[in-house]
Order: structure tokens, then sequence, then C-alpha cells
């Protein structure tokens, strides 16, 4: 599984892969080399039992360079945690200078290997081609990439006579099937660092471990070396400067009562009561993405206890989207009216809202929730006009509080989308001024928001629950993308401000994205078409990869789609049939035909 789940429980069944072994495959470099010149792709993998761990066999005597390269490049694809294997197709010379940590390189298939012409007969030189889909880089954050791959292998032969690689690149390159049998993603949680009041919002942080090299140890590793560089300047950790586990640690595993003790350095000795469980707290969120047999952890330093935090109390130390409590499914009827129906149940009758959104006075194209369902804000039917009314009995609708000055429907505003602090935001697309636009606690002089790297028109907005992260539909020309920004708040509180920073691109195989809707901590549904194709439905993650699991079931003509970040609520969707949901049985469902813009709060 991706680091969001597909639904059911918070608490998910153990990955199998991170912590069994059913038996080991001797994989003994099968992948067929040239003689020649000629170009020949090294075959991935086949995709494993996720019980199997993998082990390449080692160079045999008197093997010639093609096998060298070809074997060496299969134990990168294997389970070895240390590519002990691979470092024996190496000179000592060639081993001690490679680091395979530093980046994963990821080919569309595996490299392709040519050798090269060479007039020394004891040198010789192979060139890996291919077509680069993504990395991962050193602190284990994937980023798709493109474009052809080329790298120099030379061998040459060493003191005994037997041919050796002793110059290849940094690094480790694989086929993209090899990757995902061989990875998989797993947040790490840090703490939003301008949370303005109560519990501080943990923000995932994804990232890449080795899916059967103890990943357990691996995650927390990672977890203590800090936010990957994109994330790093809007969250915090509470783990001090310089914490790493202790002195002699090599592995985690819980014990049989499912609780985890975790020894960390020096760096960690001094850390108060509040502080370590907000530590603990980290390592919880975290490892739950990984196994169910973790309840409790147990932070100790020098052989003393420093704290211990169950699951159950986390709650009260921070807050996380994915086990957030979500009330109704909200969605506009064919009154023009605000309507909802309780979150997960199975009733297709909806009742309006209170206040004067349920009342159908104003007809409206678009709306949103806030996050504690106490507010609603809503885009008048033509998009010209935003308005925001409590969802209380009694209360008036009140002017807009703003106004789109766009001359056509389609040149005015988004539907509006609410932040965890409360704030309100909205694209205006009006060609004379397009403006992304936050009104603090949906109220007030609207700020406009900086976008320095936005090239293209805003078509759609959704803010993470975290505040930290936003998913923004960008048109330029006839693509239409998903991008993925970070925020950015600064000033004071006389002249605060707000920017989106470092937009990368979530969807690289779409070309048309229709909808989109967040659908777990890092983790969104998108709805759009590749290329030439058809409309399709997946799940995407932050960072541009596509977790395991299936996509959900397919459905044509989809308008507008909403989840929620948490676990077990439906995905619902406004279609050519109407207001639609997908049930338990992995199947859509029409709720009403005459409906549109379902929304969760958020």
């Amino acid at each position: 599984m991706g680091a969001d789940r597909q639904g059911g429980a918070r608490r998910r069944p153990v990955r199998a892969a991170a912590y069994g072994v059913c038996g080991v495959v001797l994989l003994a470099g099968c992948a067929s080399m040239p003689d020649s010149g000629d170009l020949r792709g090294v075959d991935s993998t086949p995709r494993q039992d996720t019980q199997v761990r993998v082990f390449a066999m080692p160079p045999q005597k008197n093997a010639q360079p093609p096998e060298i390269v070809s074997g060496f490049l299969e134990a990168l694809t294997s389970d070895d945690p240390n590519y002990t294997t691979a470092r024996q197709y190496l000179t000592s010379a060639a081993s001690q200078a490679w680091n395979p940590g530093l980046s994963t390189t990821i080919l569309d298939n595996g490299p392709g290997t040519g050798q090269d012409r060479s007039d020394a007969r004891d040198n010789l030189s192979f060139t890996l081609t291919g077509t680069r889909v993504a990395k991962v880089d050193a602190q284990q954050s994937y980023e798709p990439d493109s474009g052809p791959y080329n790298a120099l292998v030379h061998l040459a032969r060493d003191k005994t006579g037997q041919w050796r690689i002793d110059r290849l690149p940094q690094g480790v390159v694989m086929g993209k099937s090899d990757f995902q049998r061989n990875y998989m993603s797993v947040n790490k949680y840090y703490f939003a660092s301008t949370t303005t009041s109560g519990a501080p919002a943990a923000v995932a942080d994804p990232v890449y471990v080795r899916r059967r090299v103890d990943p357990m140890t691996q995650t927390v590793r990672s977890l203590l070396n800090g936010p990957t560089n994109w994330l790093n300047p809007e969250v915090r950790t509470s783990f001090p400067t310089g914490t790493a586990l202790g002195k002699g640690v090599t592995s985690l595993a819980p014990d049989d009562q499912n609780n985890l003790t975790v020894p960390l350095n020096a760096s960690a000795a001094r850390v108060g009561t509040a502080q370590c469980e907000q530590m603990a707290t980290q390592l919880l969120f975290t490892l739950q993405n990984l196994t169910t047999a973790i309840e409790q952890v147990e932070l100790r330093s020098g052989g003393r206890r420093l704290c211990t935090l169950s699951e159950d109390r986390t709650a009260t130390v921070a807050t996380l989207a994915s086990t957030a409590h979500t009330g109704y499914l909200y969605f506009i009827d064919a009154k023009s009216r605000l309507v909802r129906i309780a979150a997960g149940s199975p009733s297709t009758s909806a009742e309006p809202v209170p206040g004067a959104l349920g009342e159908g006075a104003k007809a409206l194209t678009s709306v949103a929730v806030s996050r504690d369902e106490s507010t609603a804000a809503a885009v008048a039917a033509d998009g010209r006009e935003l308005y925001v009314s409590s969802l209380v009995s009694g209360g008036s609708l009140g002017n807009p509080v703003l106004t789109s000055q766009g001359k056509a429907e389609q040149t005015r505003f988004t539907a509006p989308s609410w932040d965890s602090q409360g704030d309100l935001w909205i694209a205006d697309r009006d060609p004379a001024g397009p403006r992304l636009l936050l009104l603090r606690q949906g109220k007030g002089h609207p700020l406009e928001v900086r976008t320095p790297d936005l090239n293209g028109q805003i078509e759609d907005v959704r803010v993470a629950a975290d505040g930290v992260r936003i998913a923004l539909v960008v048109a330029k020309g006839k693509e239409k993308s998903l991008l993925i920004g970070r925020i950015e708040r600064g000033g004071d509180k006389g002249a605060p401000t707000v920017s989106v920073l470092e937009l990368r691109s979530a969807t690289p195989e779409l070309e048309d994205i229709t909808a989109m809707s967040w659908a777990g901590d890092s983790r969104l549904v998108v709805v759009g078409r590749e290329q030439g194709g058809v409309q399709t439905m997946r799940y995407v993650q932050v960072d541009g990869s596509t977790p395991d699991g299936p996509a959900p079931a397919a459905l044509t003509g989809v308008k507008e789609i909403t989840a929620t970040e948490s676990e077990g609520l439906p995905m619902a969707a406004y279609s050519d049939d109407g207001i639609v949901r997908l049930g338990s049985g992995g199947q859509w469902q029409k709720v009403v035909s005459d409906g549109k813009a379902p929304v969760y709060p958020g």
C-alpha cells in the first residue's frame, strides 16, 4: 500500500513485507547482455510476492564484462540491505567511493546497456541508457523527472585478473517495475510551525523506503533526520537537533504487548515531558503507516525512560487530518439550497442546512463548509459574488464579501476552500487581474496571496487540512495540471503576508484535470485525461508518485469530486447521473438525480 490508505479503520493490517520473511530467492543475474555495441534492455525483475525477499548472486569466476554489468544491475534490485552483493562487482576503490543512498534514478524500463569502443585490452566501458521518469534523492523524497538517461560504467581487470567495475555513477538506477517492487511510500509526520491556537497540526511528509529492508527502522531514522527540503520551511520537529538512535541500535521492533521502545542518543536526554510526548506522537503517527502492531511508544536515552505515550493520547497532543471527525456530506439541490446528509449514512434523503444557505433564496454554483462545520462559503450561480454565512437557524445571508469583475462566469470565482485555521481561500479568474485571495476567518479585507512560481490560470483551489499545503488546478493553454504548493505565512498582525511557493506537479502523466480533492494526508483523487486518452479517475501522491492499490471504480462524465482525508467515508461526485457516492462494495451509487457541488468540510 502507499502512504495513504484506501479506506477502513485508521489502524490497518501490517505490511507483511516489513517484518516476515517466508523465503529467499537467489537472483542469478538473469538479464542477458550483448557482447557488441548494440543496445538491449536489462529486463525489470518480475513482481515478487511481498513476503519473499530477493537476493542476487555474486559474480562468477572469470565472468565476462557483459555478465559483470548485468549482474551488478540485477543486484541493485535485490533486498540486500547494504548492497553487499552489488559491491562484489566493483573494485575495492570503487566500492569505497560508491554511495548507493545518494539517489535512486527510476527509468521507464530497466536500463539498456551498450558496450563502447575501447582500444585498451583490459579496459572496457558500457553506457547505461533509458528514459527517466522520477528520482528519489538522499532524503528519500520522490520527484517526477523526464528526459534521456545516459551514464558510463567502466570496467578493468583487478589484481586477480577478474573483470570488475572501477567507475560508475553514484546512487542506484532501476526500472519503474523494480522500483515499485522494492520501495514503498511512507508518511513521516511533523508539526505545522504557524499553528495559531490549540494543538499543532500534523503534516505528512512522504518518503520512499525499501520495502523489505527493515522499513520500520529506516522510517524512524528518516523521521529523526528531519523533514524534506520542500516541506522544511513551514514545519518543525520536536526532536532536538542531533537526535538519532542510540549507539548500537540497528533494528527496532515492537514487543508482544504492541509496545515499541526507541532508544535515543544523548541529544534527547534533557527533553521535558511535554516535548517528549510530541516526539512520541510524531513516531506513532509515522509508524502507524506501517503496522497495526504498535499501540504505545516509550522513548529512552542513556538507559533512562523519557516518556511513554499510547495511541489513544495522541489526539491531545496534535491534530491529524486522517483521524478527524466529519459530520456531513453537503451539496446544492435542485432548489438551489445547501443540503446535507450524515457522513457515511446510506440515506439518500438530504435536509437543508440551518441558516440562509439552506433556504434557497440565492442560486448557488459552488460551496465550501468550514472544517468545524459552523460556517459555509458559497459562490452565486453567475460566479460573480461570494457569500459567507453561519450554519445556524435564523442567520441572514447578508451582502457578498467579495465580488469579481470578470465578464463571464468562467472568468470569475472558483469554488472556495477552508483551511484548518478557519481562513477562506478562493481564486478570482478575472483576466484583468487574476488573484488568489485569502479571507481571514472568512471575513474582512481579502489578502492577496503571492504566487511567484505560478505560470497559468488557477481553475480550482483545495487547501490541505494541515494548512501548510495547497492543491491548485492550473490552466496553461489547453492543458490543466494539478500543482501542489507550500503555504508560507509571514509579516506581522498589521501587515501579514501569505505566499504559495515551490509549485510542483502531482500529475505528470495527465494533461487535462477535470476535478480533484484531498483523499488522505498526502494523497489526492483526481479526474483527468492522458494525452489522447479518455477521462480517468486515480489516486496520486503530493510528490507526483502513484500510490499502490486500485484506482476508484470508473465513473463517466465527472464534473466535481469530493473526498476526506479521514478514513472510512465514501467518495462523492457530481456526474452525468447527478450526485453519486462510492459505496462499500466499490460501486458508484446514485444519491439524487438533481444536484451539484458535493463537498465534505474543507
